[in-house]
């Protein structure tokens, strides 16, 4: 029987509601747009026309490719963040609406700086620094990643969104030394891996199976990155420059003491909207 646009939508809505997905009306939406090669403008437009068979044979070959765990930004290849269109593969996380929290918080700090330098460590898909000079014009940001297929993700995203005029990425690496030809910066954010080693094989199907583990993987306790970069990485933040961390559940007191013994002062946590503590951040103290 033939099939409108706008059935195929709420049929597929209510799959994905019956397999407990919250976010089913976001992602039927998604999926049929990206099945049937339309906008959301042209999928609301075009509601009560008929689809074809072959049209709705691919995006039900979505849906069930979806439902045996493949996450939608890897079937579709993008993502939205802070109101930013993002190119997302596998080589990449998907970005999360916990990670605005950091956004948001380092927004706070740095619009009054004007023009300022910012760092977006282990930056994968670019997503935190991104949405930074979407909002500070002003603001120079630096997209650091350690591996050639997210800087390639970083280069994409940042000519997708205009942002070429004042974000630029380059190769670094986290658990290594700051180079001296980067300088000095006014802010560093990082959301760096923090999943225990042995708690990887844990997590959910659509995690474990599909995200990158290199994105996942924080050491023996999660904690690496948060140690090297709260350690070696304050020697390219200017003196009074701020560090902000994302954090997973569980870890905002450890953070908070590696930073504060590595002289970062007025040390703060903020929590997302699940009420988990998400973000640590510090100021570096002038006098170390």
């Amino acid at each position: 029987m033939a099939t409108t646009y706008n059935d195929l939508y709420l049929d597929i809505r209510q799959q994905l509601k019956k397999a407990g997905i919250d976010a089913a009306t976001l992602e039927a939406r998604e999926l049929v747009c990206f099945g049937t090669g339309k906008t959301r403008d042209e999928l609301t437009r075009d509601g009560r026309l008929y689809a074809s068979p072959d049209v709705e044979s691919k995006v039900r070959e979505l849906v069930d490719r979806h439902l045996a765990g493949e996450p939608v930004a890897y079937l579709i290849g993008e993502w939205e963040f802070y109101g930013l269109p993002l190119d997302i593969t596998s080589e990449v996380l998907i970005p999360r609406p916990d990670t605005e929290v950091l956004v948001d918080q380092a927004l706070e700090y740095i619009k009054p700086l004007g023009e300022c330098r910012v760092l977006d460590l282990c930056a994968g898909s670019g997503c935190i620094g991104l949405a930074i000079a979407s909002q500070v014009p002003q603001a120079h940001v630096v997209l650091g990643e350690r591996f050639d297929g997210p800087l390639r993700i970083c280069r994409q995203n940042i000519r997708r969104n205009g942002l070429s005029g004042h974000v630029v990425p380059m190769q670094v690496d986290a658990l290594g030394v700051p180079e001296r030809a980067l300088g000095e910066f006014d802010c560093i954010v990082s959301n760096p891996p923090y999943i225990p080693r042995t708690d990887i094989e844990t997590l959910d199907a659509s995690v474990k199976d599909y995200e990158p583990h290199v994105a996942l993987d924080g050491g023996d306790d999660g904690l690496d990155f948060y140690r090297n970069i709260s350690e070696k990485w304050k020697n390219a933040l200017v003196p009074g420059g701020r560090l902000y961390f994302e954090v997973g559940i569980g870890q905002a007191d450890s953070v908070l003491r590696l930073m504060r013994a590595q002289g970062f002062g007025d040390i703060q946590v903020v929590k997302d909207l699940a009420g988990i503590p998400r973000v640590v951040f510090g100021t570096l103290c002038t006098e170390i």
